[in-house]
């Protein structure tokens, strides 16, 4: 495999890592939420980022190398220690929305510094630049959303 899409598949699994950490962060979300349309908006969220996990897997596969299809450790604890706390603490609406704007904090990150690398080709480097302007868009609702519930 040639160098550059090298650093192309390594970037592209530690997206596909952060995505499948989004997933699990929303599907445990849905569970924590007492309101039936945050329930659906994070179950409905949960499927657009396995989506998304897919789309990545594929391009990995693109380039010619062999996807991620796990969360990342770091994802796995975050998780844990999550769930821990909400059944330690107690579950409410405002602090399973306070805990997916977390995760959406750190996607959106991993996908605006994904957006400018270079290494990327320049087709893909643009896919993902439309693939953060998604999730920015998802961050930046989840956070309105968090001010009218705390």
């Amino acid at each position: 495999m040639h160098a550059d899409n090298e650093r192309a598949v390594k970037a592209l699994n530690d997206l596909i890592e952060t995505t499948l950490d989004s997933v699990h962060g929303y599907r445990h979300a849905a569970e924590g939420a007492s309101n039936p349309e945050l329930k659906s908006m994070f179950r409905d969220r949960a499927n657009q980022r396995e989506e998304l996990g897919r789309r990545l897997q594929a391009d990995v596969r693109n380039l010619g190398g062999e996807p991620e299809d796990d969360q990342s450790l770091l994802g796995r604890i975050h998780n844990k220690f999550a769930e821990l706390r909400g059944e330690l603490m107690g579950r409410d609406d405002s602090g399973v929305i306070a805990e997916v704007e977390r995760g959406e904090d750190v996607i959106k990150a991993r996908f605006e510094e994904a957006a400018k690398d270079a290494s990327f080709p320049e087709t893909l480097r643009q896919r993902i630049s439309a693939e953060y302007a998604t999730i920015k868009a998802d961050h930046d609702a989840v956070s309105s959303l968090k001010h009218r519930h705390s």
